[in-house]
């Protein structure tokens, strides 16, 4: 009853309610991007969602397009400055997935959704993460985000899918406003993103 009819009402309302408050936060992000790391403002990309089902991911982007001199994208670690830093450090690339929330792809907790080419890559087991709605935060950003591996936060996200609950809901929002406020997790070790999921030995 929560999972199909609870959780997306709050979902959408609370999507609803957060775009109208953070109004302007978001409106001075996309100026401040637009200014200082040019267009486009929103960086977008089809992930997959709920049953697998493909959909549109919005974020602020956060990296610059520096190119080396064969015409490929520099690392993401040259092409991630300051503002692009700063943003991503706030979580204020996140925002704009509100919008994601509200037309009903993503919740507001939930496995993170990932690229389409790892879909192949799940085991039986991994694959269950998908049997619920995809979230902004979930069960494997609180306990470790970027920092800990793809084997680790797989099976935190299927902990999640088994146990979800009002209760465990309100618990993953409150951590993971702790996580922001303390920026823990942002990234692996090394890296400025996580690196790719190559399937589990």
């Amino acid at each position: 009853m929560y999972v199909k009819g609870f959780k997306p009402l709050l979902d959408r309302i609370g999507a609803l309610l957060l775009l109208i408050l953070f109004a302007p936060l978001i409106l001075l992000t996309a100026f401040i991007v637009a200014i200082k790391l040019g267009g486009p403002v929103f960086f977008t990309q089809q992930r997959p969602g709920f049953q697998g089902k493909i959909f549109t991911i919005y974020k602020f982007r956060t990296m610059t397009h520096e190119k080396d001199l064969h015409g490929n994208f520099l690392p993401d670690a040259e092409r991630l400055h300051g503002v692009g830093r700063a943003i991503r450090s706030l979580s204020l690339d996140e925002l704009p997935q509100l919008w994601n929330v509200l037309k009903g792809e993503m919740s507001f907790i939930g496995p993170r959704p990932l690229l389409i080419e790892y879909l192949s890559l799940y085991s039986p087991k991994q694959r269950e993460r998908h049997n619920v709605k995809p979230g902004i935060s979930g069960w494997a950003q609180i306990n470790g985000r970027n920092a800990i591996s793809w084997e680790e936060k797989f099976r935190y996200d299927v902990e999640y899918v088994e146990n979800i609950s009002f209760l465990l809901d309100c618990k993953i929002l409150f951590l993971t406003l702790l996580k922001v406020v303390k920026k823990e997790g942002i990234a692996q070790e090394g890296n400025v993103t996580m690196e790719k999921f190559n399937g589990t030995n």
